[in-house]
């Protein structure tokens, strides 16, 4: 196994997502050691093929594989998207107002079903529970998207084993000849980590997975880095059966001073072959990492 330095040049999508405050200026010397994570490499290296023998063949390997696990976005907008900024400013802001009874009665399972033939059951959601995943507690606000009904359909979603064809509920939209969909499936459990959480490694757990491309060549995260560093590297070490990221700071200062707080920024990781129904993982907590889309709610992952 050989852990790789992602070569981030080009591609590194200088986002800030918001920045926590950590406490007030002072010199850079005296900022947390988890920003030191480029100061020991040996260590992380070893994490790093520590936590891919531990996943390789494990049961946890196992029950990732044989779950099911949303990679991708659970809501998909109206097919040609939105049209207007005032609608994607709505949807951005979970804006929506209900001027339609949602149905009451739902299967209590559907159906997951991959390209391979392989399926999986799981309980679904109701529409009502649905609904208020998709506009959380800004329902009624300016600008808003309205919800004239629901039914329950299908949706085409990226997982951990791949494109599925899941069960999902179908919101049509006042001016929209097409529905919005989200997700109806439960997703499920993750399991326990065969690994427990490093305790001497420096650096910070990736906060989220925000897209895979197309062809699972690559791999698009959010890292933590601090105020006085040029910005995040994510190292990648790449098994049979899992991919092992870590993240560090690149070229960190050492004199003057700056503002103790971190910074969200997005990084794009290249991997040597497609990411497949490989599992994912962080090198400091040794769990997969969890997706977040870049708009809309999150999938549940419990």
């Amino acid at each position: 196994m050989r852990i790789r330095a992602s070569n981030t040049t080009g591609r590194l999508a200088v986002l800030v997502l918001f920045v926590v405050g950590l406490g007030a200026s002072s010199g850079c010397g005296s900022q947390d050691e988890g920003m030191e994570a480029g100061g020991d490499m040996t260590k992380i290296a070893h994490r790093s093929q520590q936590v891919a023998a531990a996943w390789d063949g494990s049961d946890a390997a196992a029950a990732w594989r044989a779950g099911y696990h949303p990679m991708g976005d659970v809501v998909q907008v109206p097919r040609g998207g939105l049209r207007s900024q005032a609608d994607e400013q709505a949807y951005e802001d979970r804006s929506f107002v209900l001027r339609s009874k949602l149905p009451a009665t739902r299967p209590k399972d559907g159906r997951v079903a991959w390209a391979g033939g392989e399926t999986l059951t799981r309980p679904l959601e109701g529409a009502d529970e649905s609904y208020k995943a998709l506009a959380g507690d800004h329902a009624g606000g300016r600008p808003h998207l309205t919800v004239t009904g629901a039914k329950l359909g299908e949706m085409t979603l990226a997982t951990s084993r791949g494109p599925a064809v899941v069960p999902a509920w179908q919101f049509a939209l006042d001016g929209y000849d097409s529905p919005l969909k989200r997700a109806a499936v439960k997703p499920s459990k993750l399991p326990q980590p065969p690994i427990g959480r490093a305790r001497d490694v420096p650096g910070f757990p990736l906060h989220h997975l925000t897209r895979i491309a197309a062809d699972g060549r690559s791999v698009t995260v959010v890292a933590l880095h601090g105020a006085c560093d040029d910005g995040p590297v994510v190292d990648v070490l790449e098994t049979r059966g899992s991919v092992v990221l870590s993240a560090s700071v690149k070229h960190r200062k050492h004199e003057g001073y700056c503002t103790k707080q971190g910074k969200l920024q997005q990084v794009t990781v290249r991997l040597d072959r497609p990411l497949g129904d490989r599992v994912l993982l962080d090198v400091i907590n040794g769990r997969p990492v969890p997706y977040k889309p870049d708009h809309g709610p999150s999938p549940s992952w419990s």
